[in-house]
């Protein structure tokens, strides 16, 4: 008897990635012929079912839900994860969490082997590397087959399902006008790459308060990290711009950035003010204390576990099928890395 072959398998025996095979197998232009010629052989010789990402017991509940988060070193998704778990078990639900790791085909593994059978439905944020790529077509697949799927803080417009998301451009902005009201005008945005839906969003809010501020953009005090988290730019920048003010979208880059002004010389908040994104243990302990967005990722869980199992539980129209969007509003904590 054949063992049974996934994506992964065909991929790694053609060497192709698993997008191209998950593509080739739904018969898409943007594969050549040949290319699906050959995978579509090769799935057929050894049985492959196309849809094993979604097989689904959606008559046959398991009571889990799946849950794929991009890394776990982050503040944010450990309490997303708890407020989850919390509102699910108060519900009957076991939660089975898997982690990407910021990577495309992990993303895609991850789903592949939850949905084989083991979940009722997914909650997930999306990887920087599918964010990259957007390439969507393992969801597509997922919510084509009317498995529940809810995104929560990176999401995509490209997917039709419930989401989850902070206030990103609003908070932004406002702890942004927090820096210029307290007087400064220099203010360094330090993020990541504009692929990413939640820093796209938040620099949105950035440039809208210096535009209030009849402050100019200036592209130079902008340092785009990749999504590795690789800080090493942070000192270059700090060394060949002077800023009075940061903020930042995480608050591992600004908590780095305050320990290497604080050796370059520079005073915590007298020379330059700093705000970072998540209001985790590292912000309360910092020196000095990091001033921080409050994401309430606890909420944003239990919000996403609510609309998920509504869905699980409730029997619905698929062809005129609503989907909702919730905000979370996120809050800004003002500790000692802020003039206040």
């Amino acid at each position: 008897m054949r063992r049974k072959i996934t994506l992964k398998h065909i991929a790694r025996e053609l060497e192709v990635s698993i997008s191209t095979v998950s593509k080739a197998l739904k018969n898409s232009n943007e594969i050549s012929r040949d290319t699906k010629d050959k995978i579509q052989a090769f799935a057929k010789l050894y049985n492959y079912k196309p849809n094993n990402i979604a097989i689904s017991l959606k008559n046959k509940r398991t009571k889990n839900i799946g849950v794929v988060i991009p890394d776990i070193v982050h503040h944010f998704f450990t309490t997303v994860f708890r407020g989850i778990e919390k509102y699910a078990n108060k519900r009957g639900y076991n939660v089975i969490v898997c982690v990407s790791d910021e990577s495309f085909d992990r993303e895609v593994i991850n789903m592949e082997m939850l949905a084989n059978g083991s979940i009722d439905g997914f909650i997930m944020a999306l990887a920087g590397e599918t964010q990259l790529k957007k390439d969507y077509n393992h969801l597509k697949e997922v919510t084509e087959q009317g498995i529940p799927l809810v995104l929560f803080d990176r999401v995509t417009d490209e997917i039709r399902c419930d989401k989850v998301v902070l206030n990103d451009a609003e908070i932004a902005f406002e702890a942004t006008m927090s820096l210029i009201n307290s007087g400064r005008q220099r203010i360094a945005l330090i993020t990541t790459d504009n692929f990413f839906s939640v820093s796209n969003s938040r620099e949105v809010g950035y440039r809208k308060a210096l535009k209030k501020g009849n402050i100019e953009f200036n592209e130079q005090l902008v340092l785009r990290l990749p999504y590795d988290e690789d800080i090493d730019g942070i000192e270059p920048f700090l060394k060949s711009n002077k800023i009075d003010g940061l903020l930042s979208v995480n608050e591992i880059f600004a908590i780095h950035c305050m320990s290497v002004a604080q050796r370059l010389g520079y005073t915590i908040p007298n020379d330059i003010s700093v705000i970072g994104f998540t209001d985790g243990i590292l912000s309360k302990y910092s020196t000095p204390k990091l001033t921080t967005i409050a994401q309430h990722g606890d909420k944003m869980g239990e919000m996403a576990a609510k609309l998920l199992i509504e869905k699980i539980e409730n029997d619905f129209d698929e062809e005129n099928e609503v989907f909702t969007t919730e905000i979370i509003k996120a809050t800004l904590v003002k500790r000692e890395s802020t003039i206040n």
